[in-house]
């Protein structure tokens, strides 16, 4: 039987790999790899380090393979719940579920251990084990486990010395898309990740003023940049720092808490 891990390789530290991280990567016969381009080639650098670090001494084989293009201005304006939007994710899963197929039966031999490498946790804003589901389910045979890793919001936290729930009252995690018509009124506490965008910078004067931010950048990296504040007074600040850090690096990831700062903390 066939096995492939899917690992959870935190926001950026190499630190952040856990123990049980290490332990299925020094199991591993063959990681696949999926490129995000040249921009990203940082990221990919990472990875490197990772395995040169915590893998010193097991043969292995990476496999590398591009990442479909994505229609990433399909429903702009419409929501994340339209149905173009939908659409475009659904085709680019698709596409990227062949890939991993084609990965797999090609690369990976009977008996052999398998890995996809994610950024911070396979459960949060990752599609990995999704998609190998998938891939069983058409008959391919081999084993899936999971392995949790630190994510960006927890990173986030750690940087601004957060805790993310206030007594008794909820929090949500969403992204960018999502709180363009503005914070849903029951939850006090919204952690956005994937905002492609400054969506929190769009928010009216009227919600904006009774926010405070935690923003980061890059966390767990030696790149870090971090920000926090009311929003009425630092989101020109972010928006700024975060043109400037994504014209030199040409990208970036960022994360961000929105926290009503009426009541009880």
């Amino acid at each position: 039987m066939r096995k492939v891990h899917v690992i959870g390789i935190g926001a950026g530290n190499p630190d952040h790999l856990t123990v049980q991280a290490v332990r299925a990567l020094n199991e591993v016969d063959v990681f696949f790899l999926i490129g995000k381009g040249e921009v990203k080639d940082d990221l990919a650098a990472l990875r490197t380090q990772i395995l040169a670090t915590h893998v010193p001494t097991r043969n292995y084989r990476v496999v590398e393979a591009r990442d479909p293009e994505r229609d990433r201005g399909a429903g702009a304006g419409e929501g994340a719940g339209s149905a173009a939007y939908r659409a475009a994710v659904v085709d680019w899963q698709d596409r990227r579920a062949e890939i991993y197929a084609r990965m797999i039966d090609d690369e990976l031999p009977d008996g052999g251990c398998g890995a996809f490498l994610v950024w911070g946790d396979p459960s949060l804003y990752d599609g990995t084990l999704r998609l190998l589901e998938r891939i069983r389910a058409t008959g391919t045979d081999f084993e899936v486990t999971s392995i949790p890793g630190i994510s960006s919001v927890q990173a986030l936290a750690a940087a601004h010395r957060l805790i993310l729930n206030r007594i008794g009252r909820p929090v949500l995690i969403t992204t960018g898309r999502r709180i363009a018509g503005g914070l849903p009124p029951d939850v006090d506490d919204v952690v956005v990740m994937l905002d492609g965008g400054t969506a929190f910078a769009e928010l009216p004067d009227a919600d904006a003023a009774d926010l405070d931010i935690y923003w980061g950048a890059y966390l767990g990296t030696p790149d870090e940049v971090l920000c926090s504040g009311p929003l009425l007074e630092v989101r020109d600040e972010i928006v700024t720092t975060r043109t400037s850090a994504r014209a030199r690096k040409g990208w970036i990831m960022d994360t961000y808490l929105l926290r009503r700062n009426a009541g009880e903390r």
